[in-house]
């Protein structure tokens, strides 16, 4: 038996041309363009809040499962507005892609980053524990801050705040609940003087993973 794989299928009266045949590779295309025209941001190429969402709970229940952890990355250009203020809207836009090519290019092909929306982004770390995301983080924040945008004879320096967490086989947190954990943790970065990356202490951590179910919810109950 042959394998077809992504062989164009063949006129079945043995035609070199059929009408019918080419509409349907010219729709097949057309389904697969717009499959990622709904996954993928226009701005930056990267993938969209939709996706993110889908992603990450995915990632979520895959580390129920597995009991290997998720960790998400939330990553905010600090003082985004002066530059759109100051340079312009397409100026702005040029830094949004600039940003999303180190974020794209300082990750592993099995890392899914996302535009979250406006000037923020995600970085989902499947199978990763949290310390090893962070260090990479830190060492996306430190390219961004080294890197500058370029506009003709303008050089516009970009830094970026970023919030850490993970989800684990005993986490309580619903998709929702995980990733406000993770803004709680980019705001305290924007209060800390920006430029920097917060996260759950790893003590804390170990506390977290350590205690029951019922003192889980109670502890994260009490916290929000």
């Amino acid at each position: 038996m042959s394998k077809s794989g992504n062989k164009k299928p063949e006129c079945p009266v043995g035609e070199s041309s059929c009408e019918w045949l080419d509409e349907v590779e010219m729709l097949r295309r057309q389904i697969g363009e717009l499959s990622d025209l709904v996954s993928t941001d226009a701005l930056t190429g990267l993938f969209n809040f939709r996706h993110f969402k889908t992603v990450l709970q995915a990632e979520m229940d895959r580390s129920k499962r597995s009991g290997i952890p998720t960790s998400l990355v939330l990553v905010d250009a600090d003082h985004f507005k002066a530059i759109n203020d100051t340079h312009g809207h397409e100026v702005g836009n040029q830094a949004l892609r600039h940003l999303a090519d180190i974020l794209r290019g300082e990750v592993r092909t099995t890392d899914i980053v996302c535009r979250y929306g406006g000037e923020e982004f995600a970085m989902i770390f499947p199978e990763t524990h949290l310390n090893l995301a962070v260090k990479v983080a830190d060492r996306i924040r430190e390219e961004v801050a080294t890197s500058p945008v370029r506009i003709q004879e303008t050089e516009i320096n970009l830094t970026v705040s970023m919030g850490a967490s993970v989800y684990m086989k005993t986490s309580v947190l619903d998709i929702d609940d995980f990733i406000d954990s993770v803004d709680k943790y980019l705001f305290e970065a924007k209060q800390s003087g920006r430029n920097c990356i917060c996260h759950i202490d790893y003590a804390d951590l170990r506390a977290v993973a350590e205690v029951g179910v019922d003192e889980r919810a109670l502890l994260f109950n009490l916290e929000s």
